[in-house]
């Protein structure tokens, strides 16, 4: 290892939230940061027709993460330090028709960073809002993605790097990313309610 520090693995399921407090109380060593990579995207028509499918897009993408998330915050407020990095979407910033499920979803993870930060800031504890567009994971494989607005995980990590490297709160990525949810956003409910998006 580059770092010469132990690594370990442990399972974890998003899901099975009564095991979170056993897991996280049970870990081989305390960690002093957080890194919550967990998304499902699930089928939108199909969760318009079967709540089940609702259920786990909301459970894995928010409820599942706050729930380890918060276990975290308590431990690292007491001591004062700690980073918590957590990786939303910029589908969260807009419902669209073809995603609103897992766009709620992340608006709602955004949401609650951003009020884990205000709390956390006093405790000297950075959180870090990660919002990326797309990103050729096992996530969007099966998708056919436009090259010049997807990202590598590669190129991800290194913005989330640079990120806290200089204490930054959110972050875009790829950075137009910014820009171009800036756009959506201000098309007029009027006009937007008519795209096919």
């Amino acid at each position: 290892m580059r770092s010469g520090k132990e690594v370990f693995s442990v399972r974890f399921d998003v899901m099975d939230i009564d095991s979170h407090k056993s897991f996280w109380e049970n870990l081989p060593e305390r960690p002093d940061a957080v890194f919550c990579a967990v998304g499902y995207l699930g089928d939108q028509k199909c969760a318009e027709a079967d709540f089940s499918e609702i259920h786990r897009i909301v459970l894995t993408n928010y409820l599942g993460v706050i729930s380890l998330l918060n276990l975290a915050a308590r431990e690292f407020e007491s001591y004062r330090k700690g980073l918590i990095i957590g990786i939303s979407s910029v589908a969260g910033e807009r419902g669209r028709q073809s995603n609103y499920f897992y766009g709620s979803a992340k608006a709602g993870f955004t949401a609650y960073l951003s009020g884990l930060r205000n709390r956390l800031y006093p405790a000297s504890v950075h959180v870090l809002t990660v919002k990326p567009g797309f990103v050729m994971t096992s996530m969007t494989q099966q998708m056919e993605l436009p090259r010049l607005l997807t990202a590598q995980p590669d190129e991800v990590a290194k913005d989330i790097l640079q990120a806290v490297k200089k204490g930054k709160d959110v972050i875009y990525t790829k950075w137009f990313w910014r820009y171009i949810m800036w756009i959506i956003c201000m098309i007029p409910e009027r006009f937007f309610k008519k795209l096919k998006l």
